[in-house]
């Protein structure tokens, strides 16, 4: 099958969260036999921090942000017999979902897949003339980075014909154990750029920590964090690339997984630092939120907390020992049961029914 596939960025990871996602499965869809094209605006100066070369397991299109450079790509879902529209492209969203979705061919399966289902819902029940909304019912397939229960059910009870979740996994070939390097040594390390709806959790999940613990050493990776004001035994190390996330999460003793606060409240929404950290084999601890024990089992594979004093507590209870076993753990449920490979053959069964039923529908 082939696949017109619109979305944030493929080949840079800059202020872009879902680049690891879109990798691991289109890679593992290619080798399942998908031909997948993707289309990315050339926005945010995403082009100027590649992280990674064009794929040869993917053609890449990058377009320029205007609309006729929209339209124009647009047109090329005719040629794909399966069209996603990702959530958040960051250039004219409802416009390249409405252009896309008219130009895909009758018979193509046209997905809508929602990689921040909590703050598409949200802006979805404040705007009940919102295009996306009136789009729903005419599409054959909602897909989303996670959610559970609590997501399928409100895409069902606002138009969807069916929404499934696609989670985060691990892609062995690019998240895997590595040697330790200095700059990231410390006793914890998190990885996150600043948002508006994480910073508070930050504060509380690990500055805090930080200034009540200040004989351990705290590293902070991320962008836009340069002039936050951080206790003297947090070390900035500021955009870490992808290319540099595997040493920045096997040198620690422990990293922090933060969600951001729609995604905590939801719940059963793993971000994809949980599984980069176990595929490098790190001890993670993780903030708490509903359906954790689905990936990871709390206090064997992953250690949760509720708030930043339980953080101390698993800090101070934590040694370089423990820690490893705890990572070794993590990094054999994910390969037994996490990857990308794992979930690329469920999209494939999805893509192959679907499309049955709407063969059989002609």
């Amino acid at each position: 099958m082939r696949i017109a596939f619109y979305g944030s960025s493929l080949v840079s990871a800059y202020w872009n969260g879902a680049a690891t996602y879109y990798r691991g499965l289109l890679r593992a869809l290619a080798a399942r036999g998908y031909e997948t094209t993707f289309y990315e605006p050339d926005v945010y100066d995403r082009q100027k921090h590649r992280d990674i070369d064009v794929p040869d397991w993917c053609r890449v299109v990058v377009y320029q942000g205007t609309v006729a450079a929209l339209k124009r790509v647009a047109t090329e879902a005719a040629n794909a017999d399966v069209v996603v529209k990702a959530s958040g492209v960051g250039f004219e969203d409802d416009l390249l979902l409405a252009e896309v979705m008219a130009s895909a061919k009758p018979t193509a399966l046209k997905i809508f897949w929602d990689v921040d289902a909590p703050a598409t819902l949200a802006e979805l029940r404040a705007a009940p003339d919102h295009p996306l909304r009136r789009t729903l019912p005419s599409l054959d397939l909602i897909l989303t980075y996670g959610g559970g229960d609590p997501v399928v059910e409100s895409y069902r009870a606002i138009g969807a014909r069916e929404c499934v979740p696609i989670y985060n996994a691990v892609d062995p070939e690019t998240h895997h154990p590595v040697a330790a390097e200095r700059r990231f040594a410390a006793d914890l390390a998190f990885l996150g750029n600043r948002l508006p709806d994480r910073e508070e959790r930050v504060e509380a999940f690990f500055l805090q920590p930080a200034r009540q613990l200040w004989q351990r050493r705290f590293v902070l990776g991320g962008a836009g964090w340069h002039d936050k004001s951080l206790p003297a035994n947090v070390a900035y190390v500021g955009h870490v690339p992808t290319a540099d996330h595997n040493a920045f999460n096997a040198t620690p003793n422990a990293v922090l997984n933060i969600s951001r606060a729609s995604m905590a409240e939801n719940g059963f929404s793993p971000a994809t630092r949980v599984f980069e950290a176990a595929g490098a084999g790190a001890c993670l601890i993780t903030d708490a939120w509903e359906g954790i024990e689905l990936f990871l089992t709390p206090g064997e594979e992953v250690l949760v907390a509720r708030d930043g004093q339980d953080v101390i507590e698993l800090m101070a209870n934590l040694t370089p020992a423990s820690a490893k076993e705890i990572g070794e753990r993590a990094l054999r449920r994910v390969l037994g049961e996490h990857t990308y490979a794992h979930r690329a053959a469920e999209v494939d069964r999805l893509f192959r029914s679907r499309a049955r039923q709407v063969e059989a529908a002609e």
